[in-house]
């Protein structure tokens, strides 16, 4: 399973950024199971909605995200936020990136990320090219 984070569902509809046609190959084809975190809708949200001024894709984006992931969209819980905090304080990270690398690790999957600086360079995800796709 591959848990994509918020920053791979917008590559996904930005022809411009240097990951879309990967990050679109994996929001897109559903032969690939795919998990998202619930803060996910919010992150893609606020890039589309509000920082690219586009609520209607935004709205769009997020059903997406839902559809898409189905029963794995995941609820952050006491546990994953306190695994997060942990994650956070080691690899100084947001408490937002540490959540998903507490999901990935939770559950066993590979966390798939744009953010190389943050993420993909600490080995904590991988990036859209690299992520292992058939």
């Amino acid at each position: 399973m591959l848990l994509l984070d918020a920053g791979v569902w917008v590559a996904a509809k930005d022809a411009d950024d240097r990951y879309f046609e990967a990050a679109r190959a994996l929001v897109v084809d559903t032969r690939r199971p795919v998990a998202a975190l619930d803060l996910t809708l919010y992150e893609a949200a606020n890039v589309v909605g509000a920082r690219w001024g586009m609520p209607d894709a935004a709205r769009e984006l997020c059903s997406s995200i839902i559809v898409r992931c189905g029963r794995h969209l995941l609820a952050v819980d006491a546990t994953m936020i306190d695994s997060a905090i942990e994650i956070s304080a080691e690899h100084g990270l947001t408490a937002y990136d540490a959540a998903y690398v507490a999901a990935a690790h939770r559950h066993g999957w590979t966390l798939v990320s744009v953010d190389v600086a943050d993420l993909v360079s600490k080995d904590l995800a991988v990036a859209p090219d690299a992520a292992d796709y058939p």
